[in-house]
């Protein structure tokens, strides 16, 4: 079966989790009624680029158009009225969207995610994840980017107003894996480091953080092959999130399957990692050896 990826497009607004659930509630639904694309869209009226637009959750579906699409593919009663209350509230805009001349599609996405999921797991090669870091590590991170000055500030105060969900009422449970690598390559000077590294304990001290570092030591799995996040949504029928951040592009995974498999390599990257306390005394480690 193929991965069910739902690409980033440039120039067009991020969706939201309740737009993505809802665009795939409408492709099972399709489907589940043995009609392709082509057939439901000739039925009414529509170009198949606009029903493709819905099913991707980057166009909103406005409350008639949803409506025909639920009495074509027969939905129940239950679920009509389910996917009609969703569809009111698919479209609500975030924060982020005053920087969508500043962000990556796929960066804006990704802090939609973060602000409706419920838990990420994340694992981290090279560089502590943005949820983490301070001001100046990310301004130095940002900064080694080729951008004007005044987009490193912009990109500087998104990724400081996102780690907001950490703290604000009804938090996100964050368990995140930081392989050693990204604790040793210094991003600016020491005091820059010292004081990301005084600020990872700081955040692993959150009742709702759970912090361990993979040290060189434990030697290789297959899941240290690339960074990836996993975000898990508490919405009856939404489904877990793989996110994966490339250079040029952002790739977000939905398939049952391959969410399994990142779910079962992440398992294996905990169990070789050090535990909490473990992963707080290295930190400290290096923090004195660095001073």
């Amino acid at each position: 079966m193929p991965r069910e990826e739902v690409p980033t497009l440039p120039g067009r607004r991020s969706p939201s989790v309740r737009a993505r659930q809802l665009a795939a509630e409408l492709r099972r639904l399709r489907a589940a009624a043995t009609l392709t694309g082509d057939e439901v869209a000739a039925r009414l009226g529509w170009s198949p680029s606009k029903l493709s637009r819905i099913e991707t959750g980057h166009t909103a579906v406005t409350a008639a158009d949803l409506r025909l699409l639920l009495e074509t593919y027969q939905a129940s009663p239950v679920r009509y009225e389910r996917l009609v209350k969703l569809g009111r509230s698919a479209n609500q805009r975030g924060w982020w969207d005053a920087y969508d001349d500043t962000l990556r599609e796929g960066y804006s996405t990704l802090l939609a995610l973060e602000d409706e999921a419920e838990s990420e797991h994340s694992y981290s090669q090279m560089l502590i994840p943005g949820l983490l870091q301070t001001e100046a590590y990310a301004r130095e991170v940002i900064g080694s980017l080729d951008v004007p000055p005044g987009e490193i500030a912009r990109r500087v105060t998104v990724r400081v107003t996102g780690q907001r969900v950490l703290t604000k009422e009804g938090p996100l449970e964050l368990v995140t894996v930081l392989d050693e690598a990204c604790l040793r390559r210094w991003a600016g000077g020491t005091a820059v480091m010292t004081g990301q590294i005084a600020h990872l304990i700081g955040i692993a001290r959150l009742p709702n953080v759970t912090l361990q570092v993979l040290p060189f030591s434990a030697g290789f799995h297959e899941g240290v092959n690339s960074a990836f996040k996993i975000l898990h949504f508490p919405e009856e029928g939404a489904t877990d999130v793989v996110f994966l951040e490339n250079i040029t592009s952002d790739l977000f995974i939905e398939n049952e399957g391959d969410v399994y498999t990142y779910t079962r390599a992440f398992a294996g990257l905990r169990d070789l990692a050090l535990g909490q306390q473990e992963s707080i005394d290295m930190l400290s480690q290096i923090a004195s050896a660095i001073e």
